[in-house]
């Protein structure tokens, strides 16, 4: 049954808290993956937003030098902060990256930053100060997040407007986890895993799904792998395996560096929310691989011809294992470099694969159940590699 109104802690999408910040460490972002078409497009068409802020002086995205304009600050009803904007767009065929690529100061409006008194005071919204408009949030009600962005480049659509909807209560309440390693440094996320989504692209219109995760980072930014799946009846998946690698030495932003055949995992996790069984569940084994494929990146990518991977996942908690095989079908990336100390430059680059699942099986105690159970399943996965510090 479909949800009226999203639900969680949703003032938390909209908290600015500065005293605690570390430079040169503490970043903060909103970022929203929409999937549409599934039914046109085997995997979908997927438009990422990301919008961006870190406590550094310096830091260059993908080539542009992005220069802070000094820490958040209160400006009367709303918190602003110097950032960045930016997003990508697969339409199915041809990844278009970036979209958009833009620095700006951003106003976070929401009941904690005294701007609304609304319903729940939950509603709030991320709006660059910029001559377009390119804001996401949440109205009154709580049941609608909307989000707008312009494309900047000569190709692809021009404009994007979509609206959220909630799904079902597993995957539209917002859900948070935090996690400190001691002296000041940790991380806080908080997670909607799963919502209904209308996009209005260039006056035509297409229906999907999305995703919003608003993260607060303190900590060096090392490798890991993520990936989710949202399937044709609600059921939502995710993996995360932060780990060491050699691939923290990487300074290259190709998509297939050799020396990430090894790791060793810092951390497992993953979550299924059943909707046919009706249960959510947790996993703290998970394995990930990464395997050649016969894909490569398109000619307008970053790296044309070079190989993309396929990922091969595994996941058990003693009651259910599943286990995946997807493939990436395009890639889009940020090469972040910034400065630290004694003159150094620290890297990353942090990968978004749309993906195309090949295999999946599921195993539980009532049964075995395969992609033959799911009219269609949309994705993405990511990789990282480098050590941002």
């Amino acid at each position: 049954m479909n949800m009226q109104s999203f639900q969680g802690p949703l003032s938390d999408l909209w908290k600015i808290q500065t005293e605690d910040s570390i430079q040169r460490l503490t970043w903060q972002w909103w970022w929203w993956l929409v999937m549409l078409d599934a039914e046109e497009v085997e995997g979908g068409r997927q438009l990422m937003v990301l919008w961006s802020t870190k406590d550094t002086k310096h830091i260059d995205v993908n080539g542009m030098a992005w220069q802070s304009q000094g820490r958040p600050r209160q400006e009367g009803e709303a918190c602003v902060l110097s950032g960045m904007v930016a997003a990508w767009w697969w339409d199915g065929e041809k990844m278009l990256e970036p979209l958009r690529l833009q620095d700006c100061r951003m106003a976070i409006v929401g009941s904690k930053n005294g701007a609304t008194e609304e319903k729940n005071g939950c509603s709030g919204a991320v709006i660059p100060l910029t001559d377009e408009d390119l804001s996401m949030g949440l109205d009154a009600e709580n049941n609608r997040f909307w989000l707008n962005m312009k494309n900047t480049e000569i190709e692809g659509p021009e404009s994007f407007e979509v609206e959220m909807m909630p799904w079902h209560p597993a995957v539209s309440t917002l859900r948070s986890a935090s996690k400190e390693y001691g002296k000041g440094m940790g991380y806080s996320i908080n997670r909607l895993h799963g919502c209904r989504a209308k996009a209005m692209i260039d006056g035509n219109m297409h229906e999907g799904t999305a995703y919003l995760q608003r993260v607060k980072v303190q900590a060096p930014a090392v490798p890991w792998y993520w990936g989710m799946l949202h399937f044709s009846d609600g059921t939502y998946l995710d993996w995360f395996l932060p780990h060491v690698s050699m691939s923290m030495s990487s300074r290259t932003d190709r998509p297939w560096p050799l020396r990430h055949l090894a790791h060793i995992p810092l951390s497992q996790g993953g979550i299924w929310h059943d909707k046919e069984r009706g249960r959510s569940e947790r996993f703290n084994k998970c394995r990930v691989r990464l395997l050649p494929s016969p894909s490569t990146e398109g000619e307008g990518g970053h790296s044309p011809h070079a190989p993309l991977p396929c990922f091969e996942v595994e996941l058990n908690n003693g009651r259910t294992r599943i286990r995946l095989r997807a493939r990436a079908v395009s890639r889009a990336h940020f090469r972040f470099d910034q400065p630290t100390r004694g003159g150094m430059v620290s890297h990353l680059t942090y990968n978004e694969y749309p993906l195309k699942v090949e295999k999946l099986i599921v195993e539980d105690e009532k049964g075995r159940r395969d992609l033959t159970n799911w009219d269609w399943v949309m994705g993405n996965g990511e990789h990282s590699w480098g050590l941002l510090h």
